[in-house]
């Protein structure tokens, strides 16, 4: 990351602040759709998450918000089969998109779960950014792939969040975060800086949140 200027460095700390109070308001659970016509109404900046099942979407989302169980955890991969739509505050919905990858899925479930993805993604107008969760201890996979290409084709903005950080040796984090970047480097709707965040540790859930208001402040 490039050094920031005294102002930089200023606005960097109120979006900090900024983030935090959101993020410790009220936060809830609004719907669940499994279909494009069960959407709830369009009323402040959306984000979404979206990652490879079991990545930890549900767990980043309770540990953004502060709460346990606002998104269900479950070791079941696949868990998650629609689209749960959370309110927090008064300026931000955020969206936990299903899991893709899970190879024992029945395939007509599969296509259904795709087909409300890729309607979600071109027909969402205050969508703000897809948040692509990949775990840390691996890195973009084939699996990941298709998703960021959809992602581009569609010109939907997204950026790559890394997540169980705290279960990479620190040895070997420069070199996954360098072969993420590499893997990003030609995607053009790829936004260039990678977070990286623990939500056993709470680590990069700062930058997460301050990231999120930036984007709010950007839209308005």
């Amino acid at each position: 990351m490039t050094d920031l200027t005294e102002d930089e460095k200023k606005q960097d700390e109120l979006y900090r602040e900024e983030g935090r109070l959101l993020f410790a308001g009220e936060a809830t659970f609004m719907k669940g759709a499994v279909a494009i016509d069960g959407l709830p109404p369009i009323e402040t900046v959306e984000i979404a998450f979206a990652g490879r099942s079991n990545v930890g979407k549900s767990s980043l989302v309770n540990a953004l918000t502060g709460r346990k169980t606002l998104a269900k955890v479950s070791n079941t991969p696949g868990r998650t089969q629609e689209l749960n739509f959370f309110r927090i505050g008064t300026r931000l919905t955020m969206v936990d998109m299903p899991g893709y990858g899970f190879a024992e899925a029945p395939e007509a479930k599969v296509r259904a779960w795709t087909r409300l993805v890729l309607d979600y993604l071109r027909g969402r107008t205050n969508l703000g950014r897809v948040y692509v969760l990949i775990d840390s201890r691996h890195g973009v996979k084939n699996t990941d792939t298709p998703v960021l290409d959809l992602l581009d084709k569609t010109a939907v903005s997204y950026q790559v969040v890394l997540t169980k950080w705290d279960q990479v040796k620190k040895g070997d984090r420069e070199t996954r975060l360098d072969e993420v970047r590499a893997a990003l480097a030609r995607r053009p709707a790829a936004y260039p800086e990678i977070i990286v965040t623990s939500s056993k540790e709470g680590e990069g859930l700062a930058d997460l949140k301050a990231a999120i208001v930036r984007l709010i402040a950007e839209r308005a």
